[in-house]
C-alpha cells in the first residue's frame, strides 16, 4: 500500500444541552504500520511516527514497535492476525507535537480480508481508548462510552461509529447517542492526495503545526461552551471496561 495523504474537514455538532457547531481544517496521514514512511532528515521534524503516541506496549515485552501494540492490543481479547496488514489513519507528530482525537487501524488477516477495526480516542487531558469494531463498511458499530473526552459530556451512552476503509475520499463518523437520540456528532472527511515531498510542504503552509492548532481550536470550543453556562462534568478517575461491541 502506498501512504498516502488526506487533506480533512472536521466537523462537531452538539445538540444538547446547547446547539453547537464549529468546523476546522487539518490533514491525516493513511499509512502501512509495517512500512511507516521515510522522509528526508531535514523534512522530519514535520512528520515523525512514534509507537507511543498509540494504544499501550505490547504486555510480551520486545520491541516497542507501533505494530507491536496492535498485535498485543488484539492478543489481549484472543485475535491472533499473523502476517496480516494493518493500515491506520493518524497524525503525526509535527515539531514535536501530536494530537490525535481519533486514529483508526484496519487489521487484515494474511489473505487481506479486513477483520477488525480498532478506532482510538484521545482526549485533550493526555487520555486515550481504543474500541474494537467489527469490519461493517458503510454500516455503523455501537460501542459503549467509556473514556471522559469533554469536560460537558458524561461518560456514558454509546458510540455509534461509521469507519469504512479510506480509498479515493475519506469519510468517517462518530456519534454519541443516548435514550437513542444523538447528542453529539463527529465527521471527519476528505480528499486522498498524494505523499510527495511537495504536497507535505503545501500542507504545512496551510495547517501549520496541525496538531497543535487541532488542539488549541477544541480548547476555544470548550470555552465558547463554558460561556454559554453548559454544564461542567467533572473529570473522574477512569475505569476502563472491556469494549462491548454490537453490530448495527
Amino acid at each position: 500500500m502506498l501512504t498516502a495523504l488526506y487533506r480533512t474537514r472536521i466537523t462537531h455538532l452538539r445538540r444538547s444541552p446547547v446547539h453547537h457547531y464549529f468546523e476546522q481544517s487539518g490533514y491525516s496521514w493513511y499509512v502501512d504500520i509495517d512500512n511507516l514512511p521515510r522522509l528526508p532528515g531535514w523534512l522530519q521534524p514535520f512528520a515523525r511516527f512514534e509507537a507511543e503516541d498509540h494504544l499501550s506496549p505490547s504486555p510480551h515485552g520486545g520491541a516497542d514497535t507501533l505494530r507491536a501494540r496492535v498485535d498485543g492490543y488484539l492478543a489481549e481479547r484472543g485475535i491472533e492476525l499473523p502476517g496480516g496488514t494493518v493500515t491506520a489513519l493518524m497524525q503525526a507528530r509535527v515539531l514535536g507535537y501530536v494530537f490525535n482525537p481519533l486514529s483508526v487501524f484496519w487489521c487484515h488477516d494474511g489473505d487481506g480480508v479486513l477483520r477488525h477495526v480498532i478506532a482510538e480516542v484521545h482526549n485533550t487531558y493526555g487520555g486515550r481508548h481504543a474500541y474494537l469494531l467489527p469490519p461493517t463498511g458503510d454500516r455503523p458499530a455501537a460501542v459503549k462510552k467509556a473514556l471522559y473526552v469533554s469536560p460537558f459530556n458524561e461518560v456514558d451512552g454509546y458510540y455509534l461509529v461509521r469507519a469504512p476503509r479510506p480509498d479515493a475520499e475519506l469519510d468517517v463518523t462518530i456519534s454519541l447517542h443516548r435514550e437513542n437520540k444523538p447528542a453529539f456528532v463527529a465527521t471527519l472527511t476528505g480528499a486522498r492526495r498524494k505523499a510527495s515531498i511537495a504536497n507535505i510542504l503545501r500542507l504545512q503552509m496551510v495547517a501549520p503545526v496541525a496538531p497543535l492548532m487541532g488542539a488549541m481550536w477544541i480548547r476555544i470550543q470548550g470555552v465558547t461552551l463554558w460561556a454559554r453556562r453548559v454544564p461542567v462534568v467533572p473529570r473522574a478517575p477512569a475505569v476502563v471496561e472491556r469494549e462491548k461491541v454490537d453490530q448495527l
